[in-house]
């Protein structure tokens, strides 16, 4: 008996976290699937990651699929969508469809980070079709905080699925398009099977402000300000920078862009004539000959990047652009959870220098580009889908939109999560499989997982440093010279005040000493004895035992 067609949904990446999202849909009988791709995002390493550059998803699902992995198709140009692309497709090598201005911004990233990888990219924009395997799939017009983002509507024998991307509604942007009402609606028409909806804002009561209202906001600020003004926000968000470069110019004042990724943002988007109508902006070493009450100043780091613009400015580090005492610097932006410390040592030290700060707390000058409650319930109108799947969220963000899509009356919201492969027909939508899922780590020039990176021993030598240890013996196995020992990371001093590494070189005289001549030919007995010895001796002097490394020859 032949195995029966099934349309299944897996998420590698963003379905129970914020970033990385991944997502694959597979069409054919188990076995003999044909799969696409949508997205392949990144997520940022925090502190408890030491040196790791980014995450990416981890695709070695995709290993025993390749040949039947028939194309990728990105929605849009943010990091969490796009930023694993230059990594992960060499392994793949299949057709990318994307925007004219997510195709630019990927070769400028690969341009700035030397990346070998060269990516041909079909243009594929909103209004476009395509047809990849048993999958047509068209894009749609939505705003988001970025240029030309697009839904996907996936048309398969099986039956339609709308997968939203990032988006909002917003009746009056600063930069297109609108979401297409219109189209969604005729797409609702013509049957949805499946909603993978964005669930981003979903605990957010009401609909999102307008970007006019920002602008509006912007502008008020930059008008009453008495001294410069420097306002951080989202590199990718065009929109805004053209909104605050109109806001400035209307007020009699230059604009200065700071920061490379902005500059990259900005170079493609005047490519593909986004920046029509804004006057150029001013070189850095102009800056410091321009009245303070004559130049705003954008830039990036917002989210408290260390070697971002702001950062250096509230250091004082940067050599033609400063701040003082009665400017103003906005926060255009929300603190992606896990970056309000760095945010506040930035605050902080601009505040020690006398500049105000204004945040969205105090002021209208950011709004989310993803829908809230009464967005979302639009979309379900819209499209009047049988089967809901949140994505694009952490758990309480999934739960969130999965409760909503029950009170508006969308009979089926399977729970999904990162690995779970859900059938979504035929037959009931359900989880009937998991499949190999997690996180990979790009580190300098190389990626792998926690254990080829070394990034456990990292963690592990930050916290309690690294002591390496040499000892030499002669023929009749006593000391040839003195053992040479380095401690690296470790107080200097006990509470005695004695000196650390005289305590432990004791520690290795006695281990070595402790053993009789005639069993210490057992080197790796001797070396395993004084490594004990070393980190017994320094838990008793510090209360932490260090990594020890110890080598013992004989000569």
């Amino acid at each position: 008996m032949a195995r029966q067609e099934e349309l299944v949904f897996v998420p590698l990446g963003g379905v129970g976290e914020i970033g990385m999202n991944l997502a694959l849909y597979g069409y054919g009988s188990p076995g003999k699937r044909q799969w696409i791709m949508v997205d392949c995002g990144v997520t940022f390493a925090g502190p408890e990651l030491p040196g790791v550059d980014l995450i990416l998803p981890d695709i070695r699902f995709l290993a025993k699929e390749r040949e039947n992995l028939k194309a990728i198709i990105i929605t849009h140009a943010h990091e969490d969508h796009y930023g694993a692309l230059n990594d992960l497709w060499p392994g793949l090598n299949v057709p990318v469809y994307a925007s004219g201005f997510t195709a630019g911004l990927l070769e400028a990233k690969r341009n700035y980070e030397g990346s070998r990888a060269d990516i041909p990219v079909t243009p594929f924009k909103a209004g476009d079709r395509i047809s990849v395997g048993p999958f047509d799939i068209e894009a749609l017009a939505v705003n988001h905080s970025i240029p030309e983002p697009m839904s996907l509507v996936i048309r398969t024998p099986l039956g339609n699925l709308v997968h939203t991307g990032d988006w909002k509604i917003d009746h009056a942007p600063s930069l297109g398009p609108l979401t297409d009402e219109a189209r969604f609606r005729a797409v609702g028409d013509e049957g949805v099977l499946a909603l993978m909806c964005d669930s981003t804002n979903a605990n957010r009561e009401g609909i999102s402000p307008s970007e006019e209202e920002v602008s509006e906001g912007l502008r008020k600020i930059i008008e009453n300000a008495e001294g410069r003004v420097a306002i951080t926000t989202f590199s990718s968000n065009v929109g805004r920078i053209r909104s605050i470069a109109h806001a400035a110019h209307a007020a009699g004042r230059e604009v200065l862009l700071l920061g490379s990724s902005m500059k990259r943002v900005v170079n493609v988007a005047r490519d593909i004539g986004l920046m029509e109508g804004i006057k150029p902006f001013i070189a850095e070493d102009e800056y410091g000959y321009i009245p303070r009450d004559k130049v705003v100043v954008v830039l990036t780091g917002s989210q408290g990047e260390p070697r971002a613009a702001l950062a250096k400015i509230a250091r004082d580090e940067m050599r033609n652009v400063s701040l003082a005492a009665g400017d103003t610097v906005v926060f255009s932006s929300r603190t992606i959870p896990g970056n309000e410390k760095p945010i506040l040592e930035i605050m902080n030290g601009l505040i020690d220098q006398g500049v105000h700060i204004i945040t969205d707390a105090d002021a209208l000058v950011h709004v989310s580009g993803h829908p809230r409650r009464n967005e979302l319930v639009k979309m379900y109108e819209w499209t009047r889908p049988q089967i809901l799947v949140p994505v694009h969220g952490e758990a309480a963000h999934l739960t969130a939109q999965a409760e909503l899509g029950a009170q508006s009356g969308i009979p089926n919201i399977p729970r999904v999560r990162n690995g779970d492969m859900l059938r979504i027909a035929p037959g009931p939508a359900e989880v009937i499989d998991q499949v190999p899922h997690g996180r990979i780590f790009k580190d300098g020039k190389l990626i792998g997982d926690l254990e080829e990176m070394g990034i456990g021993d990292r963690r592990k030598l930050a916290y309690v440093g690294h002591v390496s240890v040499n000892v030499l013996l002669d023929s009749r196995f006593d000391f040839l010279g003195d053992p040479d020992l380095v401690a690296f990371g470790l107080p200097e001093f006990d509470e005695e005040g004695e000196d650390m590494e005289d305590t432990l070189y004791d520690a290795v005289l006695g281990a070595v000493e402790s053993i009789p001549r005639a069993r210490r030919k057992d080197l790796e007995t001797l070396r395993e004895a004084i490594r004990r010895a070393v980190r017994a001796a320094a838990n008793e002097a510090w209360g932490k035992k260090p990594v020890v490394t110890v080598f013992v020859n004989k000569v």
